[in-house]
């Protein structure tokens, strides 16, 4: 291994999609599925932990590619701040819930999950996780997947025998 003692993963994304990944970014399976359980729709990467200036882009690009959208659950845990409701363009209601992803409704019943990768995640693991989160095969919950490609801290590595 040239110069590094650590393998690197397989790409899951395409080289040019892989480059293009960056804060701010969310990706979308190419289609969905029925099954909700253990199934991300997608993946977003925030720039920031503050939901009010981070949610008006993902709504924005969200509903370009689906649609309308009404509604946003959002992961506490994930942000700053959450309100007891945001209101975004007049028309989408954000809301607290205790999920590990966004969950974003389109219509009355039509649901979307999307992992929530942390703002201060490097490239590299964020692209990871993102690529994992939308693979076709993919039936981890957003939090196995984070655990497993987000760096640990040094402390954790230390602990063996």
């Amino acid at each position: 291994m040239a110069g590094s003692d650590t393998p690197t993963s397989p790409k899951l994304l395409p080289d040019g999609i892989h480059r293009a990944v960056t804060p701010g970014t969310a990706l979308l399976r190419p289609q969905t599925t029925r099954s909700r359980e253990g199934v991300l729709d997608g993946a977003w990467w925030p720039r920031s932990r503050d939901v009010v200036t981070e949610l008006p882009a993902l709504i924005q690009a969200l509903t370009t590619h689906l649609g309308t959208i009404t509604r946003v659950g959002l992961d506490t845990a994930a942000w700053e701040e959450v309100p007891t409701r945001v209101v975004v363009d007049g028309r989408v209601d954000a809301f607290p819930v205790g999920d590990d992803p966004v969950l974003v409704t389109r219509g009355d019943k039509d649901h979307f999950a999307l992992m929530v990768v942390p703002p201060d995640t490097t490239p590299g693991a964020a692209r990871d996780a993102m690529a994992r989160a939308v693979h076709a095969g993919n039936v981890a919950q957003a939090a196995e997947i984070l655990l497993a490609t987000l760096p640990h801290p040094p402390a954790e590595r230390e602990e063996s025998g």
